[in-house]
């Protein structure tokens, strides 16, 4: 910065100053010969100043200039950017829906082994004397699985829970099952009627135990004594006919003679031939209730074989108080429970895919059934409740999974999954809905349903221009639906379709793989 000064003289003494002389410029003295140091001094103090000042002037011009703003520049200022429009490209695909939960693994029967057989010899409360098999192990028809207090307990093939012991002359389906399991095992039962426990059953029946070196229990509790009475008896009859025709021939041998004797030893001769009919028809029965029993406690019926183990509880020497053992048998088949969200999304014939992460299995099954009530862990698993015998806990499906609620989902593999499976969990993928082939799809964002009830997409043109469509949409899947165009209205893969705006330029992009590109911060449905 330039700075002039009015005074001549003093603009000879800064120059005699800058020359390094030693004499000051002359004033208006004529001497000159003091050196005026302090007045010098004074003049520069004042230059430096006056810029000084002039600097901080300007500056603060400058900050004022940039903090200052008119009323209408704060209020454009304060203005949002103007939206961006979020789009996405019209695809042609196959769309699927696909419900995804979780499952347990189990088998179309879970039983309980609870056996009440009466303890041996001396013996009071029954005990656990041998276990035959172990956990995971497979259980074929008609093997033992442990014996309590000396006696066996053995599966057979069947599906008819044991509710009662089997004995001589009983009746019913448990006999047809026990008769079939029996000829299953190579044991025929002779000329008896499917249903009726005859003699050809007693006898199949001693056999099979044979085979497994035990012999049946008798089915009379009698020691034979019931029947040794009986054939008592119609020996007795036998002698008083014999007796009565003696005495009517007098001890003649003519036949005649006896039709002919009359009188009381006719009469007596005729009731001892009744007392040996009513004889013999009581050793009949006596006979067709003796022979060997099936005692409830001594059988388990399973739905399938090879069975499998999964627990036991039991050990030798123990006391039987309850269940000893879990066996598990039919088609391995997975449980799961839907929400109400998705049971109007499941139906049954619907394809699943099944995977077990733990062992990366996967398998193709179908649902089977889908409850129509809710329902908790433990609920309509159905089964038979606790019966007494060896046939504890019996349930078709009984390895709910704890804690669960819903509406229980029945799926059965399209072949026999794995028995490493049996008891895990894995992720069900039900195949809800498809399309028929490829179709035109939008994401989901992109649809509009207006108060008419008209569905519609909004196409944005190369030249920024928007058109609506009216569309009507079918399957819903993946974030997307398809879409049909209707009115002669057209749609092609490739249009871009709107399914936002957002306030962030940076934001606003194409999105050919569906509406998540376009979600960020200050994104808005425009639906």
């Amino acid at each position: 910065m330039v700075v002039e000064m009015g005074d001549g003289e003093g603009d000879a003494g800064i120059a005699d100053e800058s020359a390094g002389g030693a004499e000051s410029g002359s004033g208006s003295g004529a001497d000159g010969g003091a050196a005026p140091g302090g007045r010098l001094s004074r003049r520069r103090r004042w230059v430096t100043g006056l810029v000084v000042g002039a600097v901080v002037l300007a500056g603060g011009g400058v900050g004022a200039a940039t903090l200052i703003k008119s009323p209408s520049q704060a209020a454009a200022d304060a203005r949002p950017p103007a939206p961006s429009v979020l789009t996405a490209d019209v695809e042609y695909r196959v769309l699927a829906s696909t419900v995804i939960t979780r499952g347990q693994v189990t088998a179309g029967q879970s039983v309980q082994v609870a056996p009440q057989i009466s303890g041996g010899e001396g013996s009071g409360a029954p005990v656990v004397t041998k276990v035959g098999v172990g956990v995971g192990d497979t259980v074929r028809a008609g093997q033992v699985l442990l014996e309590v207090s000396g006696r066996p307990v053995i599966a057979l093939p069947g599906r008819v829970p044991v509710y009662r012991d089997l004995k001589p002359g009983a009746t019913g389906g448990d006999v047809r099952q026990l008769q079939e399991a029996l000829r299953g095992l190579g044991h025929g039962t002779g000329g008896d009627a499917l249903g009726t426990f005859g003699a050809g059953t007693k006898t199949a029946l001693t056999a099979f135990y044979a085979s497994l070196g035990y012999d049946p229990l008798p089915a009379l509790d009698d020691d034979g004594a019931g029947l040794k009475s009986a054939r008592d008896a119609v020996t007795g009859a036998q002698r008083a006919v014999e007796d009565a025709r003696a005495g009517g021939r007098g001890g003649g041998d003519s036949a005649a003679g006896e039709e002919a004797s009359g009188g009381d030893s006719g009469r007596q001769l005729e009731r001892a031939k009744e007392d040996l009919a009513t004889a013999r028809t009581e050793l009949a029965k006596a006979e067709a209730a003796a022979g060997p029993k099936l005692p409830a406690g001594e059988v388990v019926f399973l739905q399938g074989f090879p069975a499998r183990v999964d627990a036991v509880q039991g050990k030798v020497g123990a006391q039987v108080t309850g269940a000893v053992m879990t066996v598990s048998a039919g088609r391995l088949i997975v449980q799961a429970y839907l929400q109400e969200h998705q049971k109007g999304l499941v139906r049954k014939g619907q394809k699943v895919e099944i995977h077990s992460e733990l062992t990366g299995i996967s398998a193709r099954a179908k649902v089977t059934s889908v409850a129509d009530t809710l329902s908790a862990q433990g609920q309509d698993t159905g089964g038979s409740g606790t019966a007494t015998g060896g046939q504890g806990d019996n349930q078709d499906g009984g390895n709910s999974r704890t804690g669960e609620s819903g509406y229980l989902l029945e799926v059965t593999p399209d072949r026999p999954l794995d028995a490493k499976l049996a008891g895990q969990d894995v992720r069900l993928a039900v195949q809800a809905a498809t399309t028929d082939g490829k179709a035109l799809v939008v994401p989901i964002t992109a649809i509009t349903a207006g108060a008419d009830g008209r569905t519609t997409v909004t196409v944005l043109t190369s030249g920024g221009a928007r058109r609506q469509v009216e569309v009507e949409p079918g399957t819903v899947g993946d974030g997307f639906v398809a879409v049909t165009p209707t009115g002669g209205a057209t749609l092609k893969k490739g249009d871009k379709v709107v399914t936002g705006v957002t306030s962030d330029g940076a934001n606003a992009k194409g999105s050919g793989g569906g509406a998540a590109d376009g979600e960020g911060d200050g994104a808005e449905d425009v639906r």
